[in-house]
This record gives C-alpha cells, structure tokens and sequence, in this order.
C-alpha cells in the first residue's frame, strides 16, 4: 500500500471509533457582527464541527488574501455579504468579480487568492467543508505576502438557550 491509502485507512477507522460513540454534537448559535477594527484582515469564526466551519472575513479596500494556494481538503463556498471581491486563479487569471448576495464554490485543490476591491470593506462570509478521508493542508503556489495567522479573529458563537 502507499502513502495516501495507508492515511485514508488510518483516517476511515479513526472515523468509525467515532461514529461509534453516538456522540451528537450540540447545535452552535452565533451571531455576526463587524467588530469594526482598523488592520486589513479580520476574521470572526461562526462555528466548527469536525465536517464543516464558517466564519466571515473583513478585508480593507486592496487588501485580501495571502497568496495563489490551494486546499487539499476543504471545498469553500464564498458569499459575499458587503463590498466587493476579485477571485484569481493561476497566472493571476481573473476567476470572477462579485458584489453582495454572489459568490463562488471552490472546490479542493484549485489554485485561488482574492482581493477586496472597490471603496468599502470586504465582508465575506466563508462556509467549508472538509474531506474527512483527505488530510487538508495549505498549500502555497506562490510565495507569501504576510506571515499566516497574523489576522486579528474574534468569536462570534453565543451560548445555546435553553
């Protein structure tokens, strides 16, 4: 066997000892608000199972995204909730423009940045999913233009009611 089969497998039985538990997760309520901060990227997570996240990102006029990479396990879909956004793709290809209520499915493995565009801020509210059978790593194409995880996160789960 190789590398790859020998994770999968690894993976898939760490998933049946899970499923076996029965545990069933709570639901996670949350509430977005812009915490309204001055650096060019902010994040406020909404939640996060061990299958799926979202979060929303706040991104300054000419700001955005790292760098082209790629996920090797995680298919997003963003939806633009204010302002404007520019999706690239190999070669700084132009993937598509989008304004308020639009968006793109980015499926794993695709090579992407983005950028905010126009005069307000960016918000963009970003829903993934992951491949439980595939490690997910990021992969950069090209090289970075900040250090990763220097972006300021806020939570923005609220406690369940009862």
């Amino acid at each position: 066997m190789d590398g790859i089969t020998l994770e999968k497998e690894k993976r898939s039985k760490g998933r049946k000892r899970t499923t076996n538990k029965k545990r069933i997760r709570s639901p996670q309520p949350f509430h977005y608000k812009n915490p309204e901060r001055e650096s060019g990227k902010t994040i406020v997570s909404l939640g996060q199972t061990d299958v799926v996240r979202g979060l929303v990102q706040i991104v300054k006029p000419g700001e955005g995204d790292n760098n082209l990479h790629i996920h090797t396990g995680m298919d997003s879909i963003w939806f633009v909730l204010k302002g404007r956004v520019r999706f690239y793709g190999e070669g700084d290809k132009v993937i598509g423009e989008y304004g308020p209520h639009d968006g793109l499915i980015m499926p794993r493995n695709n090579q992407y940045w983005f950028a905010a565009v126009g005069d307000e801020n960016l918000e963009l509210l970003q829903c993934v999913g992951f491949d439980r059978d595939i490690k997910n790593e990021r992969r950069d194409v090209a090289k970075r233009k900040w250090e990763v995880n220097t972006t300021e996160h806020f939570d923005g789960r609220v406690p369940l009611e009862n």
